[in-house]
């Protein structure tokens, strides 16, 4: 799926999930290429981390599963960043799941709260704000679990796909504007959370450096693309089509 060429520089972005992993990426290489870079994340301890390693980072502690949080958040972000011209969302979190065994059911649907509903929260009150710039961009971050679920994760696969297809509705309601849409949908990637919960449980399979990811990321967007899907995501994608039987059982074998 192709879009209109972009150049990621000289922009003002925002970064949900951007003290760590991925998002943290996405801002280290980001500032490099000339960005105002803002991020926010739930954990101050780790925000502070993040500022002092990139002094040039804009940090603001906000929980995209708070309602009320994220509407102060985004009066503030167009007050005092009036050029913000690009969304990131990026924040997630990710689990094993052991269904039917007494697990809370705030618990149950955290990840449906935080990478979807939060994705879907931010966009909203943001989307009047970039569709009045000529070059406004909203990337949201899914999953190559939004193609193929993994049993483990239950929550995680249903909410990323549930970013697959909000993003692609979103992209088709803009259509007629000057906005670009994007989907990222990772693969396993070497991220703090991949190393701390699964990495163990893959059988000694390494994900994809996290540079290596933010690289391919920032260089489809600038080509054009809608859904960048790197690695064993496009792999995903496409036997979701052809053969998905064969790879839900394979990913029905991580326990």
């Amino acid at each position: 799926m192709k879009g209109a060429q972009m150049k990621l520089s000289g922009r003002t972005i925002l970064i949900t999930g951007g003290s760590s992993g991925i998002g943290y990426e996405f801002a280290t290489q980001l500032l490099a290429r000339g960005n105002r870079v803002i991020v926010t994340g739930r954990n101050q301890a780790a925000m502070d981390k993040a500022k002092a390693q990139l002094p040039q980072l804009e940090t603001i502690r906000s929980d995209v599963d708070d309602v009320a949080a994220i509407r102060a958040l985004c009066d503030d972000l167009i007050t005092r960043f009036p050029k913000l011209d690009t969304l990131i969302n990026n924040a997630g979190i990710m689990r094993i799941i052991k269904l039917g065994e007494g697990i809370d059911l705030d618990e149950l649907t955290d990840e449906v709260d935080i990478n979807l509903n939060g994705t879907m929260r931010m966009t909203e009150l943001l989307l009047p704000h970039l569709k009045r710039h000529r070059n406004g961009l909203i990337v949201n971050v899914s999953s190559g679990l939004a193609f193929v679920p993994m049993p483990i994760s239950p929550a995680y696969s249903a909410a990323k796909a549930g970013v697959h297809a909000y993003t692609r509705c979103l992209r088709a309601q803009m259509a007629d504007t000057a906005l670009t849409v994007v989907e990222l949908a990772p693969p396993l990637t070497e991220t703090p959370l991949y190393q701390a919960e699964f990495s163990r449980r893959m059988n000694g399979q390494r994900g994809m450096p996290v540079v290596t990811l933010v690289k391919k990321a920032i260089a489809g967007i600038e080509a054009g693309k809608t859904e960048i899907r790197p690695g064993q995501a496009n792999a995903l994608k496409i036997a979701s089509r052809i053969a998905p039987g064969l790879i839900f059982r394979a990913l029905s074998r991580v326990t």
